[in-house]
């Protein structure tokens, strides 16, 4: 079953994944201004944090039972600013690699922001569905994209950019299959089970 959000009501909003989130927030125009000022390295530690936080946010959320509507808005917020500006800010530090890695780069581009659309378009704010798949492709697509900056092979980040896709077609699959906005929708699966759920209740 998809994981119990409490409201902000009568939840404390100061706690650590809050925290992370804001970290990762916090982060994006600190990236930004180091790839424009020509910094790969210094830009790169900075990325290792925000996708750790990205990492560890969700986790301690569950694991010490602190999962809130607050949090996880500012998680899918997080994650928005820190994977719409890592693109650009690759462009400005390494434009002959995203040169030729553009078809790949497009994909994972295309795929990350046609689920965001169509969910804003059904439900009027972001999905925040942190599916297994969205949660595989973020760890295996920030390693990958980590190694490519840092000189790499490429094949990993092709390979990451697959299971991106793959992960984003099922988040548009949930989005067509519920009919009211829900967080922390693991897989298609739950998310046809909750409908039959409210189906049943009205």
């Amino acid at each position: 079953m998809p994981t119990v959000i409490r409201s902000e009501l009568g939840a404390a909003p100061i706690t650590l994944p809050n925290l992370l989130s804001t970290l990762r927030l916090a982060l994006a125009p600190v990236l930004l201004v180091l790839a424009w000022t020509g910094r790969p390295t210094a830009f790169l530690a900075v990325l290792v944090v925000a996708l750790a936080s990205d990492a560890c946010d969700g986790f301690l959320a569950r694991r010490l039972r602190q999962a809130t509507a607050l949090g996880t808005r500012l998680d899918s917020w997080g994650d928005l600013a820190i994977y719409t500006l890592v693109p650009l800010c690759a462009w400005w530090l390494w434009p002959d690699l995203l040169r030729r890695e553009a078809p790949v780069v497009a994909a994972a581009v295309a795929a990350y922001a046609l689920p965001i659309a169509i969910g804003a378009l059904r439900y009027g704010r972001l999905t925040s569905y942190h599916t297994w798949g969205a949660k595989l492709s973020a760890v295996l697509l920030g390693t990958s994209a980590l190694l490519l900056f840092a000189g790499g092979p490429a094949l990993p980040f092709r390979i990451a950019t697959c299971v991106l896709v793959l992960a984003e077609l099922e988040e548009i699959a949930i989005t067509a299959t519920l009919p009211v906005w829900r967080a922390n929708v693991p897989t298609w699966w739950h998310a046809r089970r909750l409908r039959r759920e409210l189906e049943a209740a009205g």
